[in-house]
C-alpha cells in the first residue's frame, strides 16, 4: 500500500485521453493536487471534473508541449497553483502510422518534438521546482515499440521512445543532485480509444499475441507510474519497466499456442 502522495502535488501531460487519463485517474484516487495539460481545453475541462470527482484537487492546462516557452509557463502557473511540484509526469505523444518510403522530415520531426523534445522540456521547466522543494519524481512514458520490438509505420515513433530511454539515464545522474528521481514506464498493447478505432477483430489478435490474453488497461500504467512516484521508490532512478501482459516473452506464436 502507498500511502505517500495524498497532497503532493502533479503534473500529467497528454492526460486528456489514453494512458494519460489512466495516469491521472490513478494519481487522482491517490488525493493529490492535479494539473491536467492537453491541447484541447473542452477534453481537458471534462478529465479535470472526472478528477476532481475521484477525489484529486484538480486544474487544467491547455499547452503545446513542443513549445519550451509555454512548457515553461504551464509548469510555473502548475506549481505556483499548487503550492509547488511534486511529480511531473511526461506522458503526451503522438503515434502517426506512416512507412519510411512515404514519410517526410515534417512527418519525423513533429513526432521527435512531441514525444521526445517535450520530454526534456518537462524535465527541464521542474527542476527549479523540485530544488525548490529539496525533491522531485519524473516519470516518462515510453514503449516497448522502439527500445524493444518494432512495427511498420513507427520508425519515427519507435526512434522517440528509445530515445526517451537514452534521455533518462543522463537525466538521472543530473537530477541526483535535486534529489530528484526519473523512471520510465513502458507499455505493452494497452486498451485506448486509439486502438479501439482499429476494431474488435483487430483487437483479439493482439490479444492473442499475449501471454495473458488481454490488452492492458490504462490504469495498469496509472499504477506503475504511482510507484515511481511514491517514497517507497525513492531509490529507484533510470530505470524502466515494462507493463505488457508479458508480450515481449514469447519467441513465436507456436510458443503461446503450447502453453
Amino acid at each position: 500500500m502507498l500511502n505517500s502522495l495524498k497532497g503532493r502535488s502533479v503534473i500529467v501531460t497528454g492526460g486528456s485521453k489514453g494512458i494519460g487519463r489512466g495516469i491521472a485517474r490513478v494519481f487522482a484516487r491517490a488525493g493529490v493536487k492535479l494539473t491536467i495539460v492537453a491541447r484541447n481545453q473542452a477534453e481537458i475541462d471534462g478529465v479535470v471534473a472526472e478528477m476532481n470527482a475521484a477525489g484529486a484537487t484538480a486544474r487544467g492546462a491547455a499547452c503545446d508541449v513542443t513549445d519550451m516557452n509555454a512548457v515553461q509557463r504551464m509548469v510555473d502557473e502548475a506549481a505556483e497553483a499548487q503550492g509547488g511540484l511534486d511529480v511531473m509526469c511526461a506522458n503526451a505523444g503522438i503515434f502517426p502510422q506512416v512507412k519510411m518510403v512515404d514519410m517526410s522530415a515534417d512527418d519525423w520531426d513533429h513526432v521527435m518534438a512531441t514525444n521526445l523534445r517535450s520530454t526534456f522540456f518537462c524535465v527541464k521547466a521542474a527542476i527549479p521546482h523540485f530544488e525548490k522543494r529539496g525533491k522531485g519524481r519524473v516519470i516518462v512514458t515510453s514503449s516497448i515499440t522502439g527500445p524493444v520490438t518494432g512495427y511498420p509505420g513507427w520508425s519515427h515513433y519507435g526512434a522517440s521512445k528509445a530515445g526517451q530511454l537514452g534521455f533518462i539515464k543522463t537525466a538521472a545522474m543530473e537530477l541526483a543532485r535535486y534529489n530528484t528521481t526519473i523512471n520510465a514506464v513502458m507499455p505493452g498493447n494497452i486498451r485506448t480509444e486509439g486502438l479501439e478505432g482499429l476494431g474488435e477483430d483487430y483487437l483479439q489478435t493482439m490479444a492473442n499475441s499475449i501471454p495473458l490474453k488481454r490488452l492492458g488497461d490504462v490504469e495498469d500504467i496509472g499504477n506503475a507510474a504511482l510507484f515511481f512516484a511514491s517514497d517507497e521508490a525513492a531509490y529507484i532512478t533510470g530505470q524502466q519497466i515494462i507493463v505488457d501482459g508479458g508480450q515481449i516473452l514469447p519467441e513465436s506464436l507456436e510458443a503461446l499456442e503450447s502453453i
